[in-house]
């Protein structure tokens, strides 16, 4: 009887040494009860994009902030100050020789990071896309508009406003791999749902308000019966409208994102309406998605692209269409 008490003693004891082992296990990982995924404050993320002054990215950077005060971690914000991808490269191979705990970076150009993007991850640092992606690179993941979808949104966006028919342009930055998307579901969508419409031209705006201006000038000048232009990025959109303000036909503009300059045109009725994307989103989950990849949290399965990866290769992040009717919810509270 003796012994056999004392068999139970051992098995409870076991048993509790295990259950107190779990806890703090679980403790260590998760931080106190109901606070979730708690990180350290040392470690530190890196998010990179280019024309860092940009507006643009300032919703992008303040979702990257939340998830950091979420997940108790520290971040950084660089960027090339210009259009320039060496700059970026540069930045880049700055960033990477501090060895972060994980780099979020929104690509320049479609092509010209692998090499940087590639030797990131050899060193053991997860690296993911957002807004602008590197589709060659090995980046484990890409937050972003669907790009292609919105494209086609916009174009009926445009039909609508144009009335189904006539001649539309289009101003973009060649070689980002987000503008060539959007331009590819503008120009399929007209050509299989609005047949009458007709893209007559695509130029580039160079991603700045000045030099939109002047090609577009040209444009209303080229094209005398244009009806609409679509704008695949903010700055050119402004420069834009003020083109075909001073012109004075009536043109309709569907532009890109929501900078407070963009937001006002709209307001003004000199932009017709923007596809606003969701920038917080890119911002949040790259982090979540960072931290998850150096904690090692996930495990590798399929996605739906048939890629085994430890998190989604590809995540949408959703847009909105912004009008004179809605524009004031999309101002900054």
């Amino acid at each position: 009887m003796k012994k056999m008490m004392l068999i139970y003693a051992l098995l409870i004891f076991a048993f509790l040494v295990y259950i107190f082992q779990y806890m703090t296990e679980d403790v260590d990982n998760r931080g106190a009860a109901g606070e979730g995924l708690r990180g350290d404050i040392s470690e530190r993320y890196v998010m990179v994009t280019f024309q860092s002054g940009s507006e643009y990215w300032k919703s992008v950077l303040k979702g990257f902030e939340d998830a950091a005060d979420a997940l108790n971690v520290s971040i950084e914000y660089r960027g090339a100050t210009e259009y320039d991808l060496q700059e970026q490269i540069m930045v880049l191979d700055q960033v990477i020789a501090k060895k972060p705990a994980g780099i979020a970076i929104s690509a320049i150009d479609t092509n010209g990071l692998d090499g940087v993007i590639d030797r990131a991850i050899e060193e053991n640092i997860p690296v993911v896309l957002f807004d602008s992606g590197a589709p060659n690179s090995k980046a484990y993941s890409f937050l972003a508009t669907n790009n292609y979808n919105a494209g086609a949104t916009a174009a009926a966006q445009m039909a609508k406003l144009a009335g189904r028919e006539g001649q539309v342009a289009i101003v973009t930055v060649p070689g980002q791999h987000n503008h060539t998307e959007r331009i590819q579901g503008f120009k399929d969508t007209l050509e299989s749902t609005y047949p009458m419409m007709k893209v007559v031209d695509t130029v580039n705006g160079k991603g700045n308000a000045e030099d939109a201006e002047q090609v577009t000038s040209a444009l209303l000048e080229k094209y005398p019966d244009l009806a609409g232009v679509f704008v695949t990025e903010a700055a050119s959109g402004v420069g834009v409208a003020e083109a075909v303000q001073q012109h004075g036909d009536p043109v309709q503009i569907v532009s890109f994102d929501t900078n407070k300059a963009t937001l006002d045109l709209i307001k003004e009725g000199a932009i017709a309406a923007s596809i606003a994307q969701g920038t917080w989103n890119m911002g949040y989950w790259s982090l979540q998605y960072l931290f998850h990849l150096h904690h090692d949290l996930t495990i590798p399965a399929p996605s739906a692209t048939d890629d085994v990866s430890p998190v989604p290769v590809q995540v949408d992040t959703g847009i909105n269409v912004v009008t004179k009717q809605n524009v004031e919810q999309y101002y900054a509270k």
